[in-house]
């Protein structure tokens, strides 16, 4: 579980509904129907407009994946590649065919691909060009996942300004009660609230989170490419884990290279 984004979204929402208690603030008056119903319906059937339905009904996958936190295996990925680096070259590339057949489910089909490819003799070129393909595809998919929620936190405002002005039409409207407008404008401007709230700390928030959660999936696939070209070519287990060490973090950098110095 990525705690830092359980924690902010609740966080953020209860700091500002604090600071609008001290400052005399009823938090009661900020839940109403009809500025939750223009925010998150209008919201709603803004993505629905712009996106496929599929993508619209995936909004809950998508906040699952950006509350949860990718692991972290490039080190264990290095020292794989290095171990198959050692084998390749002790018993060649055919040797590889148990240790591709054992590989866990779980784990990033790009590297069952690459191996099967590799054992099966296919050109460098031609192997590289169809990996990063994939690897396209893969970010592109991601990315728009992404931009749901950039646009959702586009439409968010905009949708609190059309609450806002539909409020002080009313209010406008009712100008012969002036005991009425001073409630009547604080619900008008409370679509407003909600629609910016919902923007800077829910829409875009997560936006940027799946960006993240992409950067470390794309660096993983990346490692694999380089690891799987690297058997390919029949290079040493030294050289492989030197050049994977790249990929890795600087905290686990260390513990590789004093691996490969073994």
């Amino acid at each position: 579980m990525n705690l830092a984004t359980v924690i902010g979204i609740p966080l953020g929402l209860t700091l500002l509904i604090a600071a609008f208690i001290y400052e005399g603030g009823n938090p009661a008056d900020l839940i109403l129907p009809s500025p939750i119903v223009i925010i998150f319906g209008g919201t709603f059937s803004a993505l629905l407009v712009a996106f496929d339905l599929p993508d619209v009904l995936s909004i809950p996958k998508l906040i699952g994946m950006a509350m949860r936190m990718p692991p972290t295996k490039e080190k264990d990925l290095a020292l794989r590649f290095v171990a198959l680096a050692e084998k390749s070259r002790r018993d060649g590339l055919l040797s590889l065919e148990e240790d591709m057949q054992g590989l866990d489910p779980k784990e990033d089909p790009l590297l069952k691909k690459g191996l099967r490819y590799v054992i099966d003799g296919t050109d460098s070129d031609a192997l590289r060009e169809l990996l990063e393909n994939d690897v396209a595809i893969f970010e592109k998919h991601r990315k728009h996942q992404a931009e749901i929620f950039e646009s959702a936190g586009g439409f968010s405002p905009t949708m609190g300004i059309i609450g806002t002005v539909l409020g002080l039409i009313i209010v406008l409207k009712n100008l012969s009660e002036p005991d009425k407008l001073g409630g009547s404008i604080a619900v008008a401007f409370i679509a407003t609230l909600l629609g910016i709230m919902m923007a800077n700390l829910v829409w875009l928030p997560l936006a940027t989170k799946l960006k993240g959660v992409l950067a470390k999936e794309k660096n993983t696939k990346e490692m694999i490419i380089a690891g799987v070209l690297a058997i390919q070519q029949g290079e040493s287990p030294k050289l492989v884990g030197d050049k994977l060490a790249a990929f890795v973090s600087e905290k686990e950098k260390a513990a590789l290279e004093s691996f490969n110095e073994e």
